[in-house]
């Protein structure tokens, strides 16, 4: 009998990795290492997901008649050399891990590995598709991969004249945004469920237990995609930027965390969203900017991932050697509101949605001086959705400008003029948003003109920052902005902000 090992990403039937299979010649190996629930602090919520998950998969496996290995073991590799020395499988085989160290492990052991097709995109074909290019654009490989697949096309064109509408979808809150947002779905915990929250995770982890939120199973995640599509996706577009106190899950498809473990296939929830916009439910900027996120950034991503590793990860192109702040983590209260809202969300719920990390979390840190690799680890551990194939490209490439324009060709930094449009956050705030220097000074606008101040050398042949750094040459309070730099960055570290 030969066996299939299954990562704990990897978990639907329908993937490479069972084709072909039946239960009559195949084991199913599936490894829980206590050493990479053991590697970092991870959010209780993070955990639990993906260990259940694995369990409730073995579950369905063994209901369709397999033999399936479930073990815990003090890593993967000995994980899979337990179950060879006790079962001396007539071969092994696994689907290529989507991350670098799972495809490295693999090469070591000498196991058999079959094309990973939980993308839509194989990264060997962006490889090719990228050629010898320095740079490559998010925008250019979207509309490769709408030509490729006829997503949104009328024949060689996109579906309403236009490839993307992401200028529709910048909108600020509205008074009624929050009211009228849909509830997420919750599920309630189950036997697995809830003994895999007392008797299979580790002592440290952090954050409100699971309640519910996030799918263990394909059955769940396919009732949040048709909630998702039937109550959120017709409100999704206009306000997806938009930030509001409390209001954590908004018009967000929630979906990340399913997709990511193999419980829904990426082409599934397109197509799901497509047919909503061609039954009229759905208008254009809603399903198109919906669409780019998975077939355009989660595929570009997975792409740059696999074409600038493993170097990518240690890459630091402004010098950043802060710790992650305490009011990240949530060992410090701060009384940035923004910050305050964001945290509160990763604490609750292990997410925070794509401005709140961009433009609350990274851009504060860029403008501090986080470490980079560092703020990636830490975010890694924190959100549901959150490996390494995902943090990476997001963190060290448009997050925090560490690989020096790779992927991003300006830092995503910004004063507190940007988060007072997007958000509710900065009305009630102890910092004033339009001032850069003195005590009430917004951190925000005060880190934003002192990292361009601090990085002058390295940002001001930029051809994009040129007006910032005129602007910059203007103040008049310079130096009084650098003092005040000073401290906010001190405060920072120690949870005093």
């Amino acid at each position: 009998m030969r066996t299939v090992w299954v990562w704990g990403d990897q978990l639907n039937v329908d993937l490479a990795h069972l084709r072909g299979s039946s239960s009559t010649d195949t084991r199913v190996l599936l490894v829980v290492s206590t050493a990479k629930l053991a590697e970092r602090r991870w959010h209780v919520q993070k955990a639990h997901l993906v260990v259940s998950a694995m369990r409730h998969f073995a579950a369905e496996l063994e209901q369709r008649g397999y033999e399936v290995d479930l073990r815990q073991a003090d890593s993967l590799r000995a994980g899979f050399a337990a179950h060879v020395a006790e079962h001396a499988p007539a071969e092994v085989r696994a689907m290529e891990p989507a991350s670098l160290p799972g495809r490295r492990l693999l090469d070591d052991l000498d196991v058999e590995g079959v094309d990973n097709d939980h993308f839509l995109c194989p990264w060997r074909d962006f490889e090719d598709w990228a050629g010898d290019r320095q740079r490559v654009k998010m925008e250019d490989f979207y509309r490769w991969r709408r030509r490729t697949t006829g997503v949104l096309m009328d024949g060689e064109e996109p579906v309403g004249g236009r490839w993307n509408y992401d200028h529709d979808n910048r909108k600020p809150p509205t008074d009624d945004l929050a009211a009228d947002a849909p509830r997420p779905v919750r599920s309630e915990l189950d036997d697995i469920d809830r003994d895999t929250l007392e008797h299979w995770l580790p002592d440290g982890l952090y954050g409100a237990p699971p309640d519910g939120t996030w799918a263990t199973t394909r059955r769940r995640a396919l009732a949040r995609l048709r909630h998702f599509v039937e109550h959120a996706l017709p409100g999704f577009g206009d306000h997806q930027d938009a930030m509001v106190t409390g209001a954590w899950s908004l018009n967000h498809s929630l979906l990340s965390h399913a997709l990511n473990l193999g419980l829904l296939h990426p082409r599934e929830v397109i197509e799901a969203a497509e047919e909503a916009y061609h039954a009229g439910h759905a208008p254009l900027n809603a399903v198109e900017g919906f669409i780019r996120q998975i077939l355009g950034w989660r595929e570009f991503i997975w792409g740059v991932y696999h074409r600038w590793m493993p170097g990518w990860l240690e890459e630091n192109h402004l010098g950043a050697d802060l710790e992650v702040p305490p009011a990240f983590t949530g060992a410090a209260e701060t009384d940035m509101d923004c910050v305050a809202d964001t945290v509160r969300s990763i604490h609750d719920h292990a997410y925070a949605h794509h401005i709140q990390r961009l433009m609350v979390l990274a851009n504060l840190a860029t403008s501090a001086g986080v470490d980079p690799k560092a703020f990636t680890a830490w975010m890694q551990g924190a959100f549901i959705d959150a490996y390494e194939w995902v943090m990476v490209p997001n963190v060290i490439g448009m997050g925090t400008f560490a690989d020096g324009g790779r992927m991003s060709t300006k830092p995503y930094v910004s004063g507190g003029a940007y988060i007072d449009r997007m958000s509710d956050h900065c009305g009630g705030c102890r910092y004033d948003r339009s001032k850069r220097s003195g005590e009430d000074a917004c951190p925000f606008t005060t880190l934003y003109w002192d990292v361009l101040d601090r990085n002058r050398e390295v940002l001001a042949g930029n051809h994009r920052m040129g007006r910032q750094f005129h602007t910059l040459d203007q103040l008049k309070d310079l130096e009084e902005l650098r003092e005040r730099a000073v401290k906010v960055r001190t405060l920072l570290s120690r949870g005093e902000l």
